[in-house]
């Protein structure tokens, strides 16, 4: 990539220079009469928090002279002087693909690319590899996502971390990481035994999916407002583990079967697929003997229960076995743990994707797990993934009461208001959750979600489509060889898509991709509504070279967002 070619021409000035490592970026310029790319080195070299030392170097080689016998502490006297310099020894360099280097400001330098150099950029954008980078290059990435309690229908707001989850397995696919998709339900423990209890006490149907809602509605609000049910709800859930009532069991079963059933019908809709699926009911009896072999070394007793000590750390305490002796979700992730890591003992890193208020529990969990598992976790990455929390514009939604949107009807109401495109739906709904950055909440308007004037899914998709139509009719007309005049806006946005990706990949951050995906795709529509592409009959070959570097991007972006990219709309 060009932007890193530069970056790595300015490490070689600064190790000329004597300089130690500094913290720098070669970003794209704010505005394209600055140049293409622009970076912030000589800043942050002379800056308090630099790692150059600048001021000892220059000290130190008071001899050396620039264009005039001055020393180092002389000619130095502020950043812009040093971008000066840095400037001319790049010009010497001749950094391939850039035409022009200025020093704006305080100091910046500013790079203004080549028209050959965007022009091949622009044919580079063709290809099916487009936008692919080497970051996670032979790495193993376990990406767990999904993951909800089971026994109740799926609201939108459960969808959020499939399709974040999604969406950064496409990511780190897309960055040269072989990727394995985990999904974790919570198959038992209290919230199946309300749905039991509700089942039972209800006599409703565990194979109807809106019937299992209503059964976990009701034991939850009597597990809330009644002792007697409290005590035979928690009679249930010791049962449940110990499987020791057949009829309280075959409930269960049965709920779960059709509660994975939606669950995975929903998720092909997203257009996600699992590589391997682990269920609380086996991780449970694994995290609770894992508890039970170290209570001396890790965990100790506390009230009868079995609690880690996270203050050892700078955490806080957390209980792994309750006072019952069964394993709670945090004995239950040890156990998971080690299921995934039997399953997938090479990976390299282990992405847990789920609710931000989860950021403390996890903190202690990953504590747990390295002071148990030091060999295994030795070099490898475990991470949170934080999920943001999405309300209506009519307020926030919750299964506990009942009041919820299913993922069904969610999309089967965008699809109708789509006339029948559940493609469009599904882009809507994607594209909503993605373009903020993870953790943050959300606003979910459907009509907005829907809107085909920009910072919507279909907006982008339209755009899409639009480039694709163009490129049949082209098809049909005559190529000619146009006037050469310098690159266009256009030409040098799709110059920074690789860029876009890799920061994507680098930070786990969907939403970059998104925001740029929406830009492109307006400045596609003002040049197409400026400029007629097909004249007679014939079209140049540089405006099919942009139209066809504009559609694979527009697809590339939102492929790996995970949101669909139709033929027509």
């Amino acid at each position: 990539m060009i932007r890193e070619a530069i970056k790595e021409a300015i490490i070689e000035v600064l190790q000329e220079l004597g300089s130690g490592p500094v913290s720098f970026t070669v970003e794209r310029s704010d505005d394209f009469s600055h140049g293409d790319y622009a970076t912030n080195v000589a800043l942050k070299a002379m800056g308090p928090t630099s790692h150059g030392n600048f001021s000892n170097i220059f000290e130190k080689n008071s001899s050396w002279t620039v264009g005039r016998s001055v020393s180092f502490t002389e000619e130095f006297k502020n950043p812009r002087n040093l971008a000066e310099k840095i400037k001319e020894i790049l010009i010497a360099k001749n950094i391939d693909g850039v035409k022009k280097i200025e020093v704006a400001g305080p100091g910046f330098i500013n790079f203004t690319l080549a028209g050959m150099k965007v022009k091949d950029i622009v044919h580079e954008a063709h290809e099916a590899a487009w936008g692919s980078n080497d970051l996670y290059k032979n790495k193993i990435a376990l990406v767990e996502y999904t993951s909800p309690n089971l026994f109740k229908p799926l609201h939108i707001g459960n969808l959020i971390g499939n399709i974040l989850g999604e969406s950064i397995a496409r990511i780190l696919e897309n960055s040269g990481a072989e990727v394995k998709r985990i999904n974790y339900p919570s198959d038992i423990g209290l919230t199946i035994a309300k749905g039991v209890w509700g089942l039972q006490k209800l006599n409703l149907d565990p194979g109807d999916i809106a019937q299992l809602g209503k059964a976990y509605v009701a034991g939850n609000e009597a597990y809330d407002g009644d002792e007697a049910a409290k005590k035979e709800i928690e009679e249930i859930n010791k049962a449940l583990y110990e499987n020791s009532n057949i009829e309280w069991s075959s409930l269960r079963e049965k709920g779960i079967a059709t509660s994975l059933k939606h669950l995975h019908e929903l998720c092909e809709r997203l257009g996600t697929t699992f590589d391997a699926e682990f269920f609380e009911s086996q991780s449970g009896p694994v995290g609770a003997e894992i508890v039970r072999a170290h209570l001396k070394d890790v965990f100790e007793e506390s009230e009868g229960a079995v609690v880690f000590k996270g203050e050892k750390e700078g955490l806080h305490t957390r209980v792994f076995l309750n006072s019952q002796g069964l394993p709670t979700y945090e004995a239950k992730e040890l156990g998971l743990f080690e299921l995934k890591n039997e399953a997938y003992p090479e990976f390299d890193i282990s992405l847990t994707v789920t609710g931000s208020e989860q950021r403390d529990f996890f903190k202690v969990v990953f504590a747990a797990i390295r002071n148990l598992f030091k060999e295994k976790v030795e070099g490898k990455r475990l991470e949170h993934i934080p999920t943001s929390f999405l309300k209506l514009t009519t307020g926030k939604m919750s299964s506990r009461k009942g009041n919820v949107i299913t993922g069904e009807s969610l999309l089967e109401d965008l699809t109708k208001a789509a006339r029948g495109r559940e493609e469009v739906a599904v882009g809507a709904t994607k594209y909503a959750v993605l373009k903020s950055g993870s953790g943050k909440d959300i606003i979910f308007d459907p009509e907005k979600s829907l809107s085909l004037e920009g910072d919507s899914g279909p907006y982008v998709q339209y755009a899409l489509v639009r480039a694709r139509a163009l490129l049949r009719n082209a098809a049909e007309a005559k190529v000619v060889d146009p006037t050469p005049t310098p690159p266009t806006p256009i030409e040098r946005l799709v110059v920074y898509f690789p860029d876009v990706v890799e920061r994507a990949a680098h930070e786990l951050e969907p939403h970059y991709i998104t925001t740029y995906v929406t830009e492109l795709a307006g400045a596609f529509n003002s040049w197409y509504a400026s400029e007629r592409m097909i004249v007679d009959g014939a079209i140049t070959s540089r405006n099919l070279a942009v139209i066809k570097a504009i559609e694979n991007t527009l697809a590339r972006g939102l492929t790996i967002l995970g949101i669909p990219t139709p033929e027509e709309m």
